[in-house]
Protein backbone atom coordinates (compact mmCIF):
# COMPACT_ATOMS: atom_id res chain seq x y z
CA UNK A 1 0.00 0.00 0.00
CA UNK A 2 1.23 3.50 -0.81
CA UNK A 3 2.27 5.80 2.01
CA UNK A 4 0.75 8.95 0.44
CA UNK A 5 -1.85 9.48 -2.26
CA UNK A 6 -1.92 12.91 -3.89
CA UNK A 7 -5.14 14.00 -5.59
CA UNK A 8 -5.42 16.63 -8.28
CA UNK A 9 -8.43 18.91 -7.63
CA UNK A 10 -9.94 20.50 -10.76
CA UNK A 11 -11.31 17.84 -13.07
CA UNK A 12 -10.62 15.17 -10.46
CA UNK A 13 -12.51 16.18 -7.33
CA UNK A 14 -14.47 19.22 -8.56
CA UNK A 15 -15.91 19.90 -12.02
CA UNK A 16 -14.07 23.12 -12.80
CA UNK A 17 -14.72 23.11 -16.54
CA UNK A 18 -18.51 23.01 -16.23
CA UNK A 19 -18.45 25.83 -13.67
CA UNK A 20 -16.42 28.01 -16.03
CA UNK A 21 -18.78 27.24 -18.90
CA UNK A 22 -21.83 28.11 -16.79
CA UNK A 23 -20.43 31.41 -15.51
CA UNK A 24 -19.03 32.77 -18.74
CA UNK A 25 -21.97 31.39 -20.71
CA UNK A 26 -24.36 33.58 -18.75
CA UNK A 27 -22.15 36.60 -19.35
CA UNK A 28 -21.87 36.22 -23.11
CA UNK A 29 -25.56 35.46 -23.54
CA UNK A 30 -26.35 38.78 -21.89
CA UNK A 31 -23.86 40.84 -23.96
CA UNK A 32 -25.82 42.89 -26.54
CA UNK A 33 -22.72 44.40 -28.14
CA UNK A 34 -20.64 41.24 -28.42
CA UNK A 35 -18.41 41.00 -31.47
CA UNK A 36 -18.68 37.21 -31.91
CA UNK A 37 -21.19 34.41 -31.32
CA UNK A 38 -21.53 33.14 -27.75
CA UNK A 39 -19.83 29.82 -28.55
CA UNK A 40 -16.72 31.60 -29.83
CA UNK A 41 -16.61 33.90 -26.81
CA UNK A 42 -16.82 31.00 -24.35
CA UNK A 43 -13.98 29.25 -26.18
CA UNK A 44 -11.94 32.47 -26.14
CA UNK A 45 -12.42 32.84 -22.37
CA UNK A 46 -11.21 29.28 -21.82
CA UNK A 47 -8.17 29.93 -24.03
CA UNK A 48 -7.34 33.11 -22.13
CA UNK A 49 -7.71 31.29 -18.81
CA UNK A 50 -5.11 28.75 -19.88
CA UNK A 51 -2.71 31.38 -21.22
CA UNK A 52 -2.75 33.64 -18.19
CA UNK A 53 -2.88 30.79 -15.69
CA UNK A 54 0.43 29.61 -17.14
CA UNK A 55 1.82 33.11 -16.52
CA UNK A 56 0.66 32.95 -12.90
CA UNK A 57 2.20 29.50 -12.42
CA UNK A 58 5.47 30.76 -13.89
CA UNK A 59 5.57 33.53 -11.29
CA UNK A 60 5.04 36.27 -13.86
CA UNK A 61 1.97 37.73 -12.14
CA UNK A 62 -0.25 37.36 -9.08
CA UNK A 63 -3.46 35.34 -9.12
CA UNK A 64 -5.51 38.56 -9.17
CA UNK A 65 -3.42 39.93 -12.04
CA UNK A 66 -3.94 36.77 -14.09
CA UNK A 67 -7.68 37.51 -13.87
CA UNK A 68 -7.10 41.13 -14.90
CA UNK A 69 -4.99 40.14 -17.90
CA UNK A 70 -7.70 37.74 -19.02
CA UNK A 71 -10.34 40.44 -18.69
CA UNK A 72 -8.33 43.09 -20.57
CA UNK A 73 -8.24 40.76 -23.58
CA UNK A 74 -11.83 39.64 -23.24
CA UNK A 75 -13.84 42.82 -22.62
CA UNK A 76 -13.37 44.26 -26.14
CA UNK A 77 -14.97 41.11 -27.59
CA UNK A 78 -17.99 41.76 -25.36
CA UNK A 79 -18.18 45.27 -26.73
CA UNK A 80 -17.36 46.72 -23.32
CA UNK A 81 -14.73 49.31 -22.37
CA UNK A 82 -11.64 48.13 -20.52
CA UNK A 83 -11.22 49.93 -17.18
CA UNK A 84 -7.74 51.27 -16.47
CA UNK A 85 -8.13 50.76 -12.72
CA UNK A 86 -7.13 47.32 -11.39
CA UNK A 87 -9.82 47.77 -8.74
CA UNK A 88 -12.55 48.09 -11.36
CA UNK A 89 -11.26 44.98 -13.14
CA UNK A 90 -11.28 43.11 -9.82
CA UNK A 91 -14.84 44.27 -9.16
CA UNK A 92 -15.98 43.01 -12.59
CA UNK A 93 -14.44 39.61 -11.93
CA UNK A 94 -15.93 39.39 -8.44
CA UNK A 95 -19.42 40.59 -9.28
CA UNK A 96 -20.04 39.27 -12.77
CA UNK A 97 -17.91 36.15 -12.98
CA UNK A 98 -16.88 34.68 -9.63
CA UNK A 99 -20.35 34.85 -8.10
CA UNK A 100 -21.82 32.50 -10.70
CA UNK A 101 -18.61 30.49 -11.06
CA UNK A 102 -18.52 29.64 -7.35
CA UNK A 103 -22.23 28.86 -7.25
CA UNK A 104 -21.64 26.42 -10.12
CA UNK A 105 -18.96 24.33 -8.41
CA UNK A 106 -19.96 20.67 -8.34
CA UNK A 107 -18.20 17.82 -6.60
CA UNK A 108 -18.11 14.62 -8.62
CA UNK A 109 -20.35 11.97 -7.02
CA UNK A 110 -17.57 9.38 -6.78
CA UNK A 111 -15.30 11.56 -4.61
CA UNK A 112 -16.64 11.14 -1.09
CA UNK A 113 -17.31 7.38 -1.43
CA UNK A 114 -13.70 6.95 -2.59
CA UNK A 115 -12.29 8.96 0.32
CA UNK A 116 -14.46 7.12 2.84
CA UNK A 117 -13.30 3.76 1.52
CA UNK A 118 -9.66 4.85 1.64
CA UNK A 119 -10.14 5.95 5.25
CA UNK A 120 -11.41 2.47 6.14
CA UNK A 121 -8.47 0.60 4.63
CA UNK A 122 -6.19 -1.14 7.12
CA UNK A 123 -2.96 0.86 7.23
CA UNK A 124 -4.47 3.11 4.56
CA UNK A 125 -2.43 5.88 2.91
CA UNK A 126 -2.22 9.46 4.02
CA UNK A 127 -4.04 11.77 1.63
CA UNK A 128 -3.11 15.18 0.22
CA UNK A 129 -4.37 17.49 -2.51
CA UNK A 130 -1.76 18.66 -5.02
CA UNK A 131 -3.17 21.42 -7.19
CA UNK A 132 -1.93 24.32 -9.30
CA UNK A 133 -4.83 26.54 -8.27
CA UNK A 134 -5.01 29.50 -5.90
CA UNK A 135 -4.80 28.20 -2.31
CA UNK A 136 -7.71 30.25 -0.96
CA UNK A 137 -10.02 29.28 -3.81
CA UNK A 138 -9.02 25.61 -3.76
CA UNK A 139 -9.54 25.28 -0.02
CA UNK A 140 -12.93 26.98 -0.42
CA UNK A 141 -13.94 24.28 -2.92
CA UNK A 142 -12.90 21.50 -0.58
CA UNK A 143 -14.65 23.15 2.37
CA UNK A 144 -17.85 23.61 0.36
CA UNK A 145 -18.16 19.86 -0.08
CA UNK A 146 -16.88 18.78 3.33
CA UNK A 147 -13.67 17.31 1.91
CA UNK A 148 -10.98 19.16 3.87
CA UNK A 149 -11.15 16.71 6.76
CA UNK A 150 -9.91 13.86 4.56
CA UNK A 151 -6.60 15.52 3.64
CA UNK A 152 -3.46 15.97 5.66
CA UNK A 153 -2.35 18.82 3.38
CA UNK A 154 -3.54 20.98 0.50
CA UNK A 155 -0.45 21.82 -1.54
CA UNK A 156 -0.36 24.59 -4.13
CA UNK A 157 2.42 26.60 -5.81
CA UNK A 158 2.17 29.01 -2.87
CA UNK A 159 3.30 26.36 -0.39
CA UNK A 160 5.72 24.52 -2.66
CA UNK A 161 7.22 27.43 -4.60
CA UNK A 162 6.55 25.61 -7.87
CA UNK A 163 3.71 24.07 -9.85
CA UNK A 164 3.02 20.74 -11.46
CA UNK A 165 4.53 19.11 -13.45
CA UNK A 166 7.80 19.92 -11.63
CA UNK A 167 6.40 19.96 -8.07
CA UNK A 168 6.18 16.24 -7.36
CA UNK A 169 9.53 15.74 -5.63
CA UNK A 170 8.95 18.81 -3.47
CA UNK A 171 5.45 17.63 -2.58
CA UNK A 172 6.90 14.28 -1.47
CA UNK A 173 9.44 16.04 0.74
CA UNK A 174 6.64 18.16 2.21
CA UNK A 175 4.74 14.97 3.08
CA UNK A 176 7.91 13.29 4.40
CA UNK A 177 7.66 10.40 2.00
CA UNK A 178 9.72 8.84 -0.75
CA UNK A 179 8.41 9.21 -4.33
CA UNK A 180 8.51 5.43 -4.65
CA UNK A 181 5.92 5.26 -1.87
CA UNK A 182 3.64 7.94 -3.34
CA UNK A 183 0.76 7.85 -5.82
CA UNK A 184 -0.64 10.76 -7.81
CA UNK A 185 -4.21 10.59 -9.12
CA UNK A 186 -5.49 13.05 -11.69
CA UNK A 187 -7.43 13.57 -14.89
CA UNK A 188 -4.58 15.10 -16.93
CA UNK A 189 -2.62 12.34 -18.64
CA UNK A 190 0.60 14.30 -19.16
CA UNK A 191 0.86 16.55 -16.10
CA UNK A 192 -0.84 14.31 -13.53
CA UNK A 193 0.28 10.87 -14.65
CA UNK A 194 3.28 10.84 -16.99
CA UNK A 195 5.06 13.70 -15.18
CA UNK A 196 4.42 12.05 -11.81
CA UNK A 197 5.89 8.80 -13.12
CA UNK A 198 8.99 10.64 -14.35
CA UNK A 199 9.43 11.98 -10.81
CA UNK A 200 9.34 8.45 -9.40
CA UNK A 201 5.74 8.36 -8.20
CA UNK A 202 3.03 5.99 -9.39
CA UNK A 203 0.68 7.97 -11.62
CA UNK A 204 -2.94 6.84 -11.90
CA UNK A 205 -5.05 8.37 -14.65
CA UNK A 206 -8.66 9.19 -13.78
CA UNK A 207 -10.16 9.04 -17.26
CA UNK A 208 -13.51 10.84 -17.00
CA UNK A 209 -14.00 10.53 -20.75
CA UNK A 210 -13.23 14.15 -21.60
CA UNK A 211 -10.04 16.11 -22.17
CA UNK A 212 -9.99 18.87 -19.54
CA UNK A 213 -8.40 21.41 -21.88
CA UNK A 214 -10.14 20.79 -25.20
CA UNK A 215 -13.44 19.26 -24.14
CA UNK A 216 -12.86 16.56 -26.73
CA UNK A 217 -12.86 12.81 -25.94
CA UNK A 218 -9.98 11.61 -23.76
CA UNK A 219 -6.58 11.10 -25.38
CA UNK A 220 -5.30 7.62 -26.03
CA UNK A 221 -2.90 6.40 -23.38
CA UNK A 222 -0.08 3.92 -23.61
CA UNK A 223 -1.20 0.48 -22.44
CA UNK A 224 1.22 0.69 -19.52
CA UNK A 225 -0.67 3.63 -17.99
CA UNK A 226 -2.63 2.77 -14.85
CA UNK A 227 -6.17 3.93 -15.63
CA UNK A 228 -9.45 4.12 -13.76
CA UNK A 229 -12.78 5.54 -14.92
CA UNK A 230 -14.23 6.24 -11.45
CA UNK A 231 -12.57 7.29 -8.22
CA UNK A 232 -14.53 4.56 -6.47
CA UNK A 233 -12.24 2.10 -8.31
CA UNK A 234 -9.17 3.59 -6.64
CA UNK A 235 -9.16 1.79 -3.25
CA UNK A 236 -9.26 -1.64 -4.87
CA UNK A 237 -6.70 -0.52 -7.44
CA UNK A 238 -4.33 0.64 -4.70
CA UNK A 239 -4.61 -2.63 -2.85
CA UNK A 240 -3.19 -4.37 -5.93
CA UNK A 241 -0.54 -1.75 -6.71
CA UNK A 242 2.95 -1.75 -5.25
CA UNK A 243 3.63 1.98 -5.19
Amino acid sequence: MADVVFFDLDGTLVDHRSAVWEAIGQIVQAAPNATAPPEELVTLWWTLEGRHMREYLAGQCSFAEHHRRRLRSFLPTLGEPVPESPGLLDAWIAERYLTVFEESWRCYPDVQPCLENLKRLPRGPRLAVLTNGDPEQQRAKLARFGLLEYFEAVLTPTELGMAKPVAYATACRWMRTDPAQAVNVGDMLESDVNAAALAGLTGIWLDRGIDFITGEPSPTADETVLRIERLTDLPDHLSHTNA
